[in-house]
């Protein structure tokens, strides 16, 4: 596995990165742990995500914050300044239960688990909740999604470590499905931050999904045809209303 430690100038060409990795793992055979931040509110719809049904488009519009889609599943997140990227590119072959859509999760998730509680010293420690969660306390810190592909997979989440939620009620509606621990929870209320900094937390990743060297060769052509083609185009960000 490589690491590739890169946030791009445009948010369209951050979420195409994401594929164009996995496109590219299923070409070159190449496992990555990707690291990067996007520091302005930005909402990301899953790949079959409602825009009527997850977001608060006009306060979006008022507020200058864009809307664009993920390759992915899952429901709407907001990104913004406190909060983690990472991107894993796994193949199948590494572990069978990544062969299993709700197996692999666990696998995945079960290693971010075991790093943070190894730096939480007894205090309330994570857990994994939901189909894709991970919280401290009932209080949610990871949410995540998939692509998979013939051979690899791609799962990409968010981690938050000083990520301010009051924000989310203006820009995302409730959503319609809700795990049951969240038990109607606002977004304020059921989100929290992990009790340490952007470089601990860091650390705690690359520890989780140690690394042989740094992904150089990353595939920039493919890149910017996605982002021509798809993330910067209206068709595919607005394309479930």
């Amino acid at each position: 596995m490589q690491l590739f430690e890169l946030t791009l100038p445009s948010l369209a060409e951050n979420l195409a990165l994401d594929e164009a990795l996995l496109l590219f793992a299923e070409a070159n055979d190449r496992e990555v742990l990707r690291l990067w931040d996007w520091r302005q509110h930005a909402v990301v719809l899953g790949a079959g995500g409602r825009w009527a049904e997850e977001v608060h488009e006009e306060a979006c519009q008022v507020a200058g914050v864009p809307i664009l889609r993920r390759s992915s599943g899952g429901g709407a997140v907001l990104l913004g300044p406190g909060c983690l990227l990472f991107s894993l590119v796994l193949r199948f072959e590494r572990d069978p239960a990544l062969g299993d859509l709700h197996a692999s999760y666990r696998f995945i998730l079960g290693k971010f688990e075991r790093g943070l509680a190894g730096k939480l010293n007894g205090v309330a420690l994570p857990a994994f909740q939901g189909t894709s969660d991970l919280a401290i306390g009932g209080r949610k810190i990871s949410g995540n999604a998939q692509q998979r592909k013939r051979t690899h997979l791609l799962h990409h989440g968010t981690l938050l470590y000083a990520f301010d939620p009051a924000p989310l009620a203006r820009f995302l509606k409730m959503p319609s499905r809700q795990p049951e621990y969240r038990r109607g929870r606002s977004h304020a209320d059921f989100l929290t931050n992990v009790p340490f900094g952007v470089m601990e937390l860091t650390e705690i990743i690359k520890d989780a999904w140690p690394t042989d060297g740094v992904l150089t060769d990353w595939p920039t052509e493919l890149t910017k045809e996605l982002v021509e083609k798809k993330y910067a185009r209206a068709e595919w960000n607005r394309r479930r209303r």
